[in-house]
């Protein structure tokens, strides 16, 4: 085709006009064209296509400019056009999609917390509406600005850290191995031994995973490591032989297989239920150790991340004991990100990443959290504001309201308290004069390996040094940073740039998009001719990072960030430590650590002209480089590990103390529960009242036969009352006595069934409610306050019929209950999806677990800790019963709790067959499918195919719970 390049050229300069506004206007474009470099098919594949990882797109254009043939070169030219034009057409559509979708949903969500906050508001007194507005304190819950407590108050605390995800050791950490294993992990361990080494704690352990796989050092398979022994504790404290820091690895999921957090969801339970068996141990051992009576209980359970803060909630309810959360970086703001690239659909973005587990994980820890813990403002009032369980005027009004005492209606908000990350001081090493001259400023007998591997790249090693350490992924921009480095001719003719891209072997086995950002690099390279002035070394080892921000700082260099986001930096702060200057995006926290370092300037990431001269400016002003780097070394002491723990410390004691649901011997002595090897719960939802009467009476019937009726108890765990068990079992020639336990009203009551005479034939039956676990449960319950929300909103469920509405969902105080609020439903075709409701009740601030049952005829409203399968745990724990020798019979499906039954140690036997009853689509509650939440392949699930005495008697005997 004839003028093809002009025509292809012209084309995309006019999708290019057409874009502009939503690019950002005409200043890159006019940047481009003043430098002489302007190409609108490089601007579109570089720029504009932006996160589509196309990066195949940008080395066509450049094998299409080398072709002899001008036909091949501009049939390439303009298939690589309309494979531009289609991606951008794609990226509108998504971007068009999630526009509408917040569109609707906007109104009805501003609409339910304007209400809420309406409530708040009835009776502040004047001073108090005034106070909403500015202080930080109010508007959160806390702040670092509050006064620390004596050291004489903290006495002997155990704390608890759960960090799940990567490799977690403590020598010679694997930093940048994979995704997983980053900033994170180097945070708990260092945040584990700062603590044990503070005034008055007695023993940390950080739980995580223990991994026995293949091709992985055998260090992350031992069960325990010491991280801080007790001989770097105060003398004059007692200390035993369970004092000091400890990483505690919990086998769950596969014992051979290391997992990406994107698949430890299905395995959390069994996690959780490992975890509770150390725990108890330890606390046992603790109070024995230091003389207490009773065991040292956690004073927190600290959940980093998404997945540890849910297994830090269960763990919580478990052990009635008080919760803290990091979220280390939320979901929702990396959904929004992906979403906005246009690159891949929602269901996409989860098929991936499972984010949508991942999000409801998060406000799970917002509705069980006492405390989250954010490392800057702009965390909790840009990031956390998007989830639908938080919200900064609502937590200002329920937080001054608290602090006069007021009803809050039982809405509650946890406390979001503002402690930036510490940093180890150890390595600081002042050992150079910044002043002097030398020839030589690294003399080699003195050089750490690492130096010799980064100078090696370098024509001029004298050259003050551009330090950039991060993993080669595109939201951290990398690109732009050579970019920016490469167009600037003063800038490079000034230093040299250092890319610490993490450790890796052949490119080709990375993973793909590292891949791409580390041969888009080198491709940069090459085209700028940047040999001799940029190294990119393939590795290096933990231990030797601080050596490099010296090699920085020796040659007068500067520390550069100019990732997209960043959500707080702690290689900013090991930069200042090292006397290193620096430079980063003005895009989340940096610029609340630039505001106590005043150590560098801020950049808009999105600019590589500003980043040059930002650059230019740092390393060629000798006055301005000096003055950053005082006062990085004078302000960093505020992000010291020891301030870190001291405000983090202050907080946990002001949590208040909640009592473990562990019985003591005498009580567990008169218990029939107690004395049972084996326990078999029946928690079988979708059947008929006649079918499950037989399923009872067949599980007895196999026990009785096989001679363990004494070392077998029966638990029934279900949605019904006691009344409705009661009338279930008795007209069918049932003893309920045949039952230890009835767990009843979605997890909310138990009962122990027993006959008030000396023989059953003079008797009649009684049932003894669980007084402990009612006490255990009410955290948070909105009791009243609940119930009149849930009155007004069961008035707006209706039914409409043309022009006629009619109310389905009524109270129901007949099958009510202190702690479970009852609600009748009419036609469940009509009810919204649960996981509406469960969005309402967070914007709203009220903490509670909502379910649906009996097929979607009733609604059960519990407290927050309450649900079967923690009432399981719960006997499990009170009465001494191991986990694993418990088996739970359920359906194929079952109430909207049903998922939380099938993961754990304990043994799951699912029932098959045409008995069980379809669902209401109602029961499609989730925002995930269930094989994200549960291996269904798991050796503790087993299928039976009926209930007959057979089917279960086979299914028993597969589960180890009876000799074949």
């Amino acid at each position: 085709m004839a003028g093809n390049d002009n025509w292809i050229n012209s084309y995309l300069d006019a999708i290019l006009d057409a874009g502009k506004a939503a690019i950002g206007g005409d200043r890159p474009s006019l940047l481009l064209r003043e430098r002489g470099h302007f190409s609108p098919a490089r601007y579109f594949v570089e720029e504009v296509i932006t996160g589509y990882d196309e990066t195949d797109l940008y080395k066509t254009w450049l094998r299409a400019n080398a072709m002899r043939s001008p036909q091949e070169r501009n049939t390439r030219l303009e298939n690589m056009t309309w494979r531009i034009w289609n991606l951008a057409r794609k990226k509108k559509e998504f971007e068009k999609e999630e526009a509408c979708r917040m569109l609707k949903r906007q109104p009805e969500t501003e609409k339910t917390r304007a209400d809420a906050t309406a409530d708040m508001s009835e009776d502040l007194f004047e001073g108090e509406k005034g106070e909403d507005a500015g202080d930080p304190s109010v508007a959160y819950g806390d702040s670092t600005t509050g006064s620390s407590p004596k050291t004489s108050s903290i006495d002997k605390l155990y704390i608890v850290l759960i960090s799940l995800h990567g490799l977690v050791r403590g020598e010679n950490m694997e930093l940048g191995r994979d995704s997983d294993t980053g900033g994170q992990v180097k945070y708990v361990v260092e945040l584990a031994k700062a603590l044990s080494s503070s005034p008055g704690v007695y023993r940390v352990d950080l739980l995580t995973r223990q991994i026995l796989a293949p091709n992985f050092d055998r260090s992350y398979g031992e069960p325990a490591e010491l991280l801080v022994s007790t001989s770097g504790k105060n003398s004059k404290q007692e200390r035993g032989e369970n004092s000091g820091a400890y990483i505690i690895r919990i086998p769950f999921g596969p014992k051979d297989k290391y997992l990406a957090k994107e698949q430890l969801w299905p395995f959390i339970q069994e996690f959780v239920d490992g975890a509770l068996s150390h725990i108890v141990k330890m606390s046992k051992a603790i109070g024995e150790e230091i003389g207490f009576r009773h065991p040292v209980w956690p004073a927190v359970i600290h959940g980093h991340y998404a997945s540890a803060g849910i297994a830090a909630a269960l763990l919580s309810g478990s052990l009635n004991l008080p919760m803290a959360f990091i979220g280390h970086f939320l979901g929702k703001d990396k959904l929004e990100g992906l979403l906005k690239q246009g690159r891949q659909t929602r269901e996409q973005i989860n098929m991936t990443y499972k984010i949508m587990c991942r999000i409801e994980a998060e406000e799970l820890s917002l509705d069980a959290s006492e405390i989250v813990i954010a490392s800057t403002r702009q965390e909790i009032e840009e990031q956390w504001n998007l989830y639908d369980g938080f919200e900064v005027i609502l937590a200002r009004k329920l937080r001054a309201r608290v602090k006069r005492g007021a009803n809050c209606y039982g809405r509650f908000m946890p406390r979001m308290v503002i402690i930036p990350p510490g940093v180890e001081f150890g390595h600081i090493i002042h050992d150079f004069d910044m002043d002097s001259e030398e020839e030589n400023p690294c003399p080699a007998s003195e050089d750490p390996p690492i130096w010799s591997q980064i100078m090696r790249f370098f024509t001029n090693p004298r050259k003050p040094m551009i330090l950039a350490v991060a993993r080669p992924y595109p939201e951290k921009n990398i690109t732009t940073l050579v970019k920016a480095f490469g167009e600037c001719r003063p800038l490079r003719e000034l230093a040299n740039l250092t890319l610490i891209m993490g450790n890796r072997e052949a490119i080709s086995k990375m993973h793909n998009m590292s891949a791409a950002v580390l041969t888009s690099v080198l491709t940069l390279i090459d085209e700028y001719d940047l040999y001799g002035q940029v190294a990119y070394p393939k590795h290096h080892k933990h231990s030797e990072v601080p050596d490099i921000y010296r090699l920085a700082a020796r040659t007068k260099g500067a520390f550069v960030n100019v990732a997209y986001f960043e959500q707080f930096g702690v290689t900013l702060i090991e930069a200042a430590m090292n006397g290193l200057p620096i430079i980063a995006t003005k895009n989340g926290a940096p610029v609340e650590i630039n505001q106590v370092l005043n150590n560098g300037l801020l950049v808009d990431p999105h600019d590589q002209n500003a980043i040059a001269d930002a650059l230019y400016k740092l390393l060629s002003d000798k006055q301005l480089w000096s003055r950053c780097r005082e006062n990085g070394l004078k302000n960093i002491h505020q992000f010291s590990w020891p301030e870190h723990c001291k405000n983090y410390l202050s907080r946990i004691l002001t949590l208040g103390p909640r009592s473990p649901a562990i019985g003591d011997r005498e009580e567990q002595s008169n218990t029939p529960i107690s004395g049972r090897n084996h326990i078999i719960v029946i928690s079988v939802d979708s059947v008929s009242k006649e079918d499950l009467v037989k399923i009872i009476r067949n599980a007895i019937e196999v026990i009785r036969t096989q001679n363990m009726s004494d070392s077998t108890g029966f638990v029934l765990s279900t949605s019904l009352t006691i009344s409705e068990i009661y009338s279930l079992l008795v007209p069918a020639g049932m003893h309920p006595t045949d039952f230890d336990a009835f767990i009843c009203n979605s997890g909310s009551n138990i009962y122990y069934p027993s006959y008030s005479g000396e023989t059953p034939n003079n008797s009649k039956i009684t049932f003894a409610l669980d007084q402990n676990h009612q006490s255990h449960i009410e955290y948070r319950w909105g009791g009243e306050g609940l119930r009149k929300y849930l009155v007004k909103w069961a008035t707006s469920v209706v039914e409409r019929k043309g022009r006629t509405e009619r109310q389905i969902i009524f109270e129901d105080p007949e099958h009510s209950s202190t702690y479970c609020l009852a609600f009748r439903v009419v036609n469940p075709n009509h009810l919204p999806p649960l996981k509406e409701l469960r969005k309402l009740m967070r914007i709203q601030s009220l903490r509670c677990n909502a379910l649906y049952n009996h097929s979607a005829t009733r609604l059960s409203v519990v407290p927050i800790h309450a649900s079967r399968s923690q009432a399981l745990r719960y006997l499990c724990l009170r009465w001494g019963i191991e986990v694993p020798n418990v088996a739970v019979l359920v359906g194929e499906s079952g109430d909207s709790d049903y998922e939380e039954l099938l993961g754990g140690l304990h043994r799951t036997i699912i029932l098959k067959g045409e008995f069980n009853i379809p669902l209401n689509r109602i029961h499609n509650v989730r925002r995930y499918p269930l094989q994200d939440v549960v291996a269904l392949d798991s050796s503790n699930i087993v299928g039976a195919e009926g209930y007959s005495t057979d089917d279960l008697k086979s299914a028993l005997q597969q589960m180890g719970m009876l000799k074949h």
